[in-house]
């Protein structure tokens, strides 16, 4: 093929263009650790609000079937009280302020009574809200973000796959809560003709109960729809998260260093290091060679020390080093292959030798200091 049909073409292949990516790539590694709490101290975290609601709901018909004896008998004796005072408040002044004090009065020893089930419907948000993210508060999600306002982004938002799966919710939602009602009525509509022989607490207490049972129904439902959510949430969260190999060396440079920095440090150390090393080198006794490979210089001082010291070490081209500058500064150097081995891999540059080694260097030494006279 010609190379500009060639060239005229080549965007069908591109398939890097469908691909999620990010700066560097693809995304297509797990996020880090650093980038979870980061994210989380942002107020990013995977958590399903439908199945906080669905535990509040649960929380309040459960509690409302536990205290339905405390609730209605309060409601009643509340409803009594009131409704015994009108004729009182009617025989005095009735004005818009006395009605207002009254309606306020109504409405706080109502929402008293029904404190035990707010109480649990709190508590039940608070437990599994804590459950599902643990225990972090954070004001960084309240703070606005004029992308948000941006009308070609919320325009995409739109026809997101989030607002689809949103709108999947909805039609379920609808459909179980409208089977659930529809199945838990249909034999109870007798109930409706029934209910002119009954007095007031006995239609209270039939009403309740199916409203109770009914809650219970739906609360159940709805959480086995908001458990599919919380795991797609996650899902989700992760998928959102993945970072490209790019962003894992740049967070790598970031929290650690850039290696090549880092390397260059470790250079300039090693060169210092063996600056120093070289210097401290005409006050050693002996260097002991393996001979080609390795060489390592002693230095025994009893005044400062309890033990001959390395003070220099190093291989091929380093171990040439420390022989030239030895034969420079007429330091004897002794061949013994085995010590030289210990001593490079085992003992570090200032320390003094293991007290195994003693004796080997011990005959070493005595043997300089007899050339030394």
């Amino acid at each position: 093929m010609p190379q500009g049909l060639t060239h005229k073409y080549r965007w069908r292949y591109d398939l890097q263009r469908f691909a999620k990516e990010g700066p560097g790539g693809e995304k297509t590694e797990a996020a880090t650790p650093k980038k979870l709490n980061e994210a989380r101290k942002e107020g990013q975290v995977a958590k399903s609000m439908d199945l906080i609601t669905g535990f509040m709901l649960l929380g309040m018909f459960l509690g409302l079937k536990i205290f339905v004896g405390y609730i209605g008998t309060g409601f009643l004796e509340n409803f009594i009280k009131y409704y015994g005072s009108i004729d009182e408040i009617v025989n005095e002044e009735f004005t818009l302020n006395t009605s207002h004090s009254l309606f306020q009065d109504e409405i706080t020893e109502m929402l008293l009574i029904s404190l035990p089930i707010i109480l649990i419907a709190v508590v039940f948000a608070i437990v599994f809200n804590v459950a599902q993210v643990k225990w972090m508060v954070t004001a960084k999600p309240l703070k606005p973000k004029f992308s948000k306002f941006n009308p070609i982004s919320g325009f995409k938002r739109m026809f997101s796959k989030d607002k689809i799966m949103e709108l999947l919710k909805s039609i379920a939602k609808v459909g179980v809560l409208t089977y659930v009602v529809y199945d838990t009525l249909k034999d109870k509509y007798t109930l409706l003709f029934e209910f002119y022989f009954y007095n007031l607490p006995s239609a209270v207490i039939s009403i309740g109960t199916i409203i109770i049972n009914l809650g219970i129904k739906i609360s159940f439902c709805f959480l086995v729809i908001a458990m599919v959510d919380y795991f797609y949430q996650k899902h989700k969260f992760s998928e959102d998260m993945k970072m490209t190999k790019q962003e894992i060396k740049d967070e790598y440079k970031n929290s650690e260093g850039d290696p090549q920095i880092k390397g260059k440090i470790k250079a300039r150390m090693r060169e210092a290091s063996q600056r120093r090393m070289m210097q401290a080198l005409p006050e050693a006794d002996v260097v002991i060679t393996n001979p080609t490979h390795l060489a390592v210089a002693l230095k025994y001082d009893k005044e400062s020390s309890l033990a001959p010291i390395v003070i220099a070490k190093g291989a091929d081209y380093l171990a040439q080093k420390i022989k030239e500058v030895a034969r420079e500064h007429k330091v004897e150097i002794v061949e013994n292959k085995p010590l030289a081995r210990m001593l490079y891999y085992n003992v570090d540059i200032d320390q003094e030798i293991p007290p195994e080694l003693y004796q080997a260097v011990a005959e070493i030494l005595a043997y300089v200091y007899g050339l030394k006279g």
